[in-house]
């Protein structure tokens, strides 16, 4: 086990399953940044995408979900934001775009988490250097 902090992608659905419903999609973000809170608690630094991208869809001028402007910003900033994490972890339901963000964390050599659970056995900010 490494001891060192790391910056952990949280990849769950935004969209998928919603139907573009504001309440719902809020209740998928709302699940991922728990999520982060609880990582954060541990001891990393967890990052959604859409924390770097709504604002810049907003300002480029979306109209609403699944616009070109969204489509344009909404995944490729999450997948820039790949390079930059040390791993990906994918919560909740159904969603290509996490699927997406996994696969492509993957070719990227990240490590991939299916649960909050495994991220102890992988680095420990908090573990004893031998």
């Amino acid at each position: 086990m490494k001891s060192r902090s790391m910056m952990i992608l949280i990849a769950g659905p935004y969209r998928s399953g919603t139907n573009d419903d504001p309440t719902l999609i809020a209740a998928n973000v709302k699940a991922m940044t728990d999520t982060a809170l609880e990582i954060y608690e541990m001891g990393h630094l967890p990052v959604l995408g859409e924390w770097f991208a709504l604002p810049l869809i907003e300002a480029a001028g979306s109209k609403e979900p699944g616009d070109e402007v969204f489509n344009r910003i909404f995944h490729p900033v999450a997948i820039q934001l790949i390079d930059h994490c040390d791993a990906v972890l994918r919560i909740g339901g159904a969603s290509s775009g996490a699927d997406e963000m996994v696969r492509i964390g993957k070719e990227k050599g990240k490590v991939i988490l299916m649960n909050k659970e495994e991220i102890a056995g992988v680095y420990s900010p908090k573990a004893e250097l031998s």
